[in-house]
């Protein structure tokens, strides 16, 4: 499927307009294979609308976007991407077990040994038999996170992944990570986090709609003279709007 095997995500002068409103304006990235890529930036600022495009769930107002090889939209890519969203993409009246049979059955996966992999890697496997319903917002995060990545995809959007999951998980969770990024994997984050964007390769700097700069977090506090990463976003802003 990848044309080059080194790149996962490429974006030309990608746009996206809601009426008079640019929610991406004219973003142009490269990201490779194995990566992890953080989309660092305010609420509002065109993360949710960018990996919408990027995943195809929207459809750009101009320029384009190529995922794993294929001009988005796609549905061929679909079975190779997996995708967390903001709200919690699961059935609420269905427990955590049940929840991970469907999304499994959905992919064609069916492997018990892999539910329990997800489970005792979220911290989910004593509540594998509770309705999602009666669970918290972090509990319910979690599940929605193991339903993204039941199917091992390629590529793995995840969006504000962490809200309400422990600081101690959180660390399990980046190390899990990091290490399907070894194994070829692909990953986009967006998030507001000093603490995760720490953790990425490299990072799009992003503020109404643009990207405003690129690089790893010590490559953007270098590059504006700043000591932290949130001094680093407001001095390519300008020095103006609300940090990350």
């Amino acid at each position: 499927m990848i044309v080059d095997a080194s790149v996962s995500i490429e974006t030309r002068n990608l746009s996206r307009h809601f009426g008079d409103t640019k929610a991406v304006d004219e973003v142009s990235l490269r990201i490779g294979a194995g990566e992890t890529y953080g989309l660092l930036g305010p609420n509002g600022c065109g993360k949710t609308t960018l990996i919408r495009l990027l995943v195809g769930l929207l459809r750009s107002t101009s320029g384009e976007a190529t995922v794993l090889g294929r001009p988005m939209p796609n549905r061929d890519v679909l079975s190779h991407i997996g995708y967390m969203t903001q709200a919690e993409a699961i059935y609420q009246d269905l427990t955590v077990w049940e929840n991970l049979r469907f999304f499994g059955s959905v992919y064609g996966v069916h492997s018990i040994p892999r539910f329990h992999e997800l489970l005792d890697l979220l911290g989910l496997a004593e509540r594998a038999s509770s309705v999602v319903a009666t669970l918290s917002g972090g509990m319910r995060r979690r599940v929605s996170l193991a339903c993204a990545m039941i199917h091992r995809p390629e590529l793995l959007f995840l969006d504000e992944p962490t809200v309400g999951v422990d600081p101690q998980l959180r660390v399990t969770f980046w190390d899990h990570l990091h290490g399907l990024n070894r194994q070829g994997v692909t990953i986009v984050v967006s998030s507001h986090v000093m603490d995760e964007a720490e953790r990425c390769h490299r990072l799009g700097l992003m503020r109404n709609g643009r990207i405003l700069a690129e690089g790893s977090a010590d490559e953007l506090r270098q590059r504006t003279g700043a000591s932290s990463l949130e001094e680093a976003f407001l001095a390519c802003a300008g020095g103006t709007g609300e940090p990350a």
